[in-house]
């Protein structure tokens, strides 16, 4: 299996270079680029299967960089890298699309783990999660068009009709099953917003999904602190 291309844009050449060098170190063939327009240049010339951009940058910042790929490829996935870590630029990089995000300093292995999540769902199809209609989670069947949750480890199926909130909360644990989901990003796609009352709010979304869930003990929402939340079935994963 040939690796996997990446496009790194990244204005500190210093470290563009260490970050490359170590994305090589795993197997992956990374493209550096030093700031947004170059970075759209090289986007056009060649094939990557993920994007890393800064967002601060001279001559186009990474948001606008992203915005231009979407406009050629709305499944590329991106990942965000930002010295600062405000909520505002948190929120408008998911608005954009953005598959994670991730502020400096960051440790390197986090940032090679949310590589290696993102292209396994990108391997898996996941990049078409909008046409599956039905999910399969562990003794549950969950229809998304229908909102109905169906438990079938009983002697009969047991349904739940669940919200439009809650379903869409529980469509993105689907999609991110056993990897995590960050709350910056269900937030801004469920919420449009993240302060205090949202946070909150989905903290109560959260404690339902894990009630409707409960009847199978193989399946937990954990909380993965400061970042998300993880829905894993036990048996598929190692903890």
């Amino acid at each position: 299996m040939s690796a996997s291309k990446i496009l790194l844009v990244e204005d500190d050449q210093n470290f563009g270079d260490v970050l490359k060098s170590y994305l090589e170190m795993h197997d992956y063939d990374v493209t550096l680029a030093s700031d947004g327009v170059m970075g759209l240049e090289t986007y056009r010339k060649g094939s990557f299967d993920l994007c890393i951009f800064d967002v601060m940058m001279p001559r186009k910042d990474g948001f606008t960089l992203a915005r231009e790929v979407r406009e050629k490829d709305k499944e590329m996935p991106i990942i965000f890298l930002t010295a600062k870590n405000l909520k505002e630029d948190i929120l408008e990089g998911f608005k954009i699309g953005a598959d994670d995000y991730l502020s400096k300093p960051f440790n390197s292995e986090e940032l090679l783990l949310r590589i290696q999540a993102i292209l396994r769902r990108v391997n898996k199809g996941v990049e078409k999660e909008d046409d599956i209609k039905e999910y399969q989670i562990g003794e549950y069947i969950f229809n998304y068009p229908l909102r109905i949750l169906t438990w079938q480890g009983g002697s009969g199926n047991e349904r739940e009709k669940l919200s439009p909130k809650e379903a869409h909360l529980l469509k993105m644990f689907c999609q991110h099953k056993n990897d995590v989901l960050t709350r910056a990003e269900a937030l801004a796609k469920i919420w449009g917003e993240d302060n205090y009352f949202t946070a909150r709010s989905m903290d109560v979304f959260v404690t339902k999904l894990r009630k409707y869930l409960s009847k199978d003990d193989n399946l937990q929402i954990m909380n993965i602190h400061g970042n998300g939340f993880r829905l894993i079935e036990k048996d598929q994963v190692d903890m």
